[in-house]
């Protein structure tokens, strides 16, 4: 099958650091490769990958002091995707709406992964107007607000099943890693942690917009006892930090779309305690790979059952329902779904059609 994948331009393919929808996107497209599919990757110059790499510009426009409009880089990159489209069977979005009018007037076969919130008020009268476009979700949680959407399925997030190594001793410390925006409980991450006397690390982004926030409230929070803030982590320090942890604290306030340090914690063994907001339900099983809590009581008094919990059996659950591998299979089921919806052949990974 040949299959474009259009990642956001913000990180590369994968991140250098912080960066969720695009180490999807990575993952998601070596494996492609790796089944002999032939994939097209439209991202950044500085992505690294075995597909055939359209580069837009030539670094992540986060990290790239000179960018100043990041919108121009993505139109520029549908007017590469315009110019290319004889070449794919299906082309796979990951940039929310952007492409929406022109993908629709040119009537492509499309999928387009939504990996952000939907509860925006905003966002209401523009996908009613393209309430027809195939879109998939990322939790059945995020569905929520617009369920009317053209839905083709729930597909979780996976990752490479080797990429995180099983820990299954840690080293007595809680870790927190993610954005500091105040919906992810940073605040509430540091005040668990110092209930229960135990050391903090944070791994955590700070962006632009929440630098406010993060210098005048959480900033005299991480500088206190017990806890050693680490700034942005990326791969392979993260196995380290989630691998040695006790727990991965997860107490966020908003409806995480998915939330992929859960289940990079839960491939090192390391249980997740989260907060019931969003995908956490679906993502989490109490007990098993973790404990969703309802507050920080709650919170403390699963730390104090962490001696009990069976990290081999996290793992196990991990690679049950968690790899890319399990995936790519089911996007692959998707695309195919897809071209047939739509009177298409359906090429295997040879170009050969099947059925």
């Amino acid at each position: 099958m040949r299959i474009a994948q259009v990642a956001p331009l913000y990180e590369s393919v994968p991140p250098k650091l912080y960066g969720g929808t695009e180490r999807i996107v990575s993952y998601l497209t070596e494996e492609l490769v790796k089944r002999g599919h032939d994939v097209t990757l439209f991202a950044s110059g500085d992505s690294l990958t075995q597909a055939k790499l359209v580069p837009i510009c030539p670094r992540a426009l986060r990290l790239d002091s000179k960018c100043v409009d990041q919108l121009a880089h993505h139109v520029l990159m549908l007017e590469e995707v315009v110019a290319r489209r004889h070449q794919f069977d299906l082309i796979h979005f990951h940039i929310d709406y952007l492409h929406f009018p022109v993908s629709r007037a040119m009537e492509w076969t499309t999928l387009t992964t939504l990996h952000g919130r939907l509860d925006i008020p905003d966002l209401l009268p523009l996908y009613r107007a393209f309430r027809n476009m195939p879109v998939s979700s990322i939790s059945d949680a995020q569905r929520a607000p617009l369920p009317w959407l053209n839905w083709q399925g729930t597909i979780y997030h996976g990752l490479p099943e080797n990429q995180y190594e099983f820990s299954p001793k840690p080293s007595g410390y809680l870790a927190f890693l993610g954005r500091t925006s105040p919906e992810k409980g940073l605040d509430k991450a540091v005040e668990i942690a110092r209930r229960v006397g135990m050391p903090l690390k944070v791994g955590a982004k700070v962006d632009a917009i929440d630098k406010k926030y993060f210098g005048t409230y959480l900033k005299p929070l991480v500088n206190g006892p017990g806890v050693e803030f680490l700034g942005e982590v990326g791969f392979p320090e993260k196995n380290e930090l989630l691998g040695r942890a006790e727990a991965l604290l997860f107490p966020i306030t908003w409806p995480e779309p998915f939330g992929i340090v859960m289940i990079e914690a839960m491939a090192c063994g390391t249980p997740v305690i989260a907060y019931p907001a969003g995908s956490v339900p679906e993502v989490v099983e109490d007990g098993i790979t973790g404990f969703i809590v309802p507050n920080a009581d709650a919170a403390v008094k699963a730390i104090q059952k962490l001696e009990s919990f069976d990290r081999a059996a996290c793992r196990r659950r991990f690679e049950e329902r968690f790899t890319a591998s399990h995936m790519s299979s089911q996007y692959l089921r998707l695309y195919e779904t897809l071209l047939r919806s739509q009177g298409e052949p359906v090429p295997d990974s040879s170009g050969v059609p099947i059925g």
